[in-house]
């Protein structure tokens, strides 16, 4: 079991008001496993996306990323788990618009102490393994909107995490470079790589092996049988 929530609740403060997002949720996801987590806005996928990304913490329950207990780890250690085990995949890039594919890709390798040498040889490598070999050193805006993504997903992957946590990640894309994207992760499950997709698209949902599906904070589990019905 590479993640195991149990019991998850997260509640926010307005103002005197305490608002619920999270209710009783329980989650968990074998390695290699391609899971989507599909809820239309406001649901709290995004809530729960930042909670197994170790960005943010729940009011109650418990969290085991690969064995380790998230939860009773001090905020550095929570970094270092989260820079070690996790690659995340954004819909908007989130690339550094002055650095070449090949530097955006090295940064998280930079992050963990990785000498230059073999920043570079693994940044290549990832940029390689998603296509990309021959775009090291373009920046951000000689790229289109698809080959973008797939440097934000080469430098996911650059330090072999554990799980590949996406949000949306083919919201900014035309149907085409989307669907290609989908293709590499695909492939990159076919390597064993787990996946975790959130998305409100049910085309895109359907790429996964299993759909879970959030509503009002509260999870339920969909076959993808009953999905095609």
């Amino acid at each position: 079991m590479i993640l195991d929530l149990q019991n998850i609740y997260k509640d926010y403060q307005q103002d005197k008001l305490v608002v619920p997002v999270l209710k009783d949720v329980s989650l968990q996801v074998e390695e290699g496993e391609y899971v989507a987590v599909m809820g239309p806005s406001g649901s709290g996928k995004t809530t729960l996306m930042n909670i197994i990304g170790c960005l943010d913490r729940p009011t109650s329950g418990t969290y085991q990323l690969a064995g380790e207990d998230v939860l009773k780890c001090k905020d550095r250690e929570m970094s270092d788990l989260r820079l070690k085990s996790i690659g995340f995949v954004f819909q908007n890039f989130q690339l550094l618009s002055r650095q070449s594919a090949l530097e955006n890709v090295a940064l998280p390798l930079s992050y963990a102490g990785v000498k230059k040498k073999e920043r570079r040889e693994r940044a290549t490598q990832a940029l390689e393994r998603v296509g990309l070999g021959e775009r090291v050193t373009f920046k951000p805006t000689q790229l289109s909107g698809g080959q973008k993504q797939r440097v934000a997903i080469a430098r996911a992957m650059v330090n072999n995490p554990q799980i590949l946590l996406a949000d949306e990640p083919t919201g900014a894309l035309d149907s085409k470079s989307g669907q290609q994207i989908m293709e590499l992760f695909q492939q990159l499950n076919d390597e064993g790589v787990t996946i975790v997709m959130i998305t409100h698209d049910k085309n895109i949902a359907q790429k996964a092996k299993r759909i879970v599906h959030i509503i009002d904070g509260e999870i339920t589990e969909g076959s993808k049988e009953a999905e095609n019905e």
